[in-house]
């Protein structure tokens, strides 16, 4: 800390209204400036105070590259995310929670299947991790429209639903509870 005082702050802005004889008590405003202007005086107080008190030591610039790191590379979304925990024995359970950590790990995307960077949608997660099993995939989404609808009421579709958010939060948490919808289902 350097040895300058601190900026000097600016005087409290006189009351609008006449000081208070004995016997009569102060408006508001009169309470609260008094009040400012007492709080004004020992926070400058206070701030010499620690001048004062750190003046004699040493400190040296910190610079931020010795504080903040950032990996080397990014990671590569064009591959298969890491494989997630499986928590679910059932297949279309087991698919829709891949789904869900596909999003969550490679990205979101809404209005594609994938984008140019791998990002998926909720659709295009769960045909990536269907392997190319039409009838599990076709299982997996019928389960999470089911779950969209008793979440949401009405007739969601899977894209609207996706397309409808500004970003891959509330999509890959629906997709978890149709996983735990399909497992409580056995499918």
């Amino acid at each position: 800390m350097s040895a300058t005082p601190a900026p000097a702050r600016p005087a409290p802005a006189p009351a609008a209204h006449r000081e208070a004889g004995p016997g009569e008590t102060l408006s508001l405003e009169a309470r609260l400036a008094a009040i400012d202007a007492a709080m004004t005086v020992r926070l400058d107080e206070a701030a010499v105070a620690y001048e004062v008190r750190t003046a004699h030591i040493h400190t040296d610039p910190v610079s931020l590259t010795d504080v903040v790191t950032v990996p080397d590379a990014l990671p590569d979304t064009h591959t298969t995310p890491a494989a997630s925990p499986a928590t679910y024995r059932t297949p279309v359970a087991a698919l829709l929670e891949r789904a869900q950590h596909r999003m969550t790990v490679g990205g979101w995307c809404s209005g594609a299947l994938t984008d140019a960077s791998g990002a998926t949608c909720m659709m295009g997660a769960i045909r990536a991790e269907a392997g190319g099993s039409h009838n599990l995939e076709a299982d997996a989404l019928a389960v999470l429209r089911d779950a969209l609808n008793r979440r949401f009421g009405g007739d969601i579709s899977v894209p609207d639903f996706n397309d409808a958010h500004g970003s891959g939060r509330v999509p890959a948490r629906m997709l978890g509870e149709a996983a735990s919808l399909a497992d409580a289902r056995q499918l």
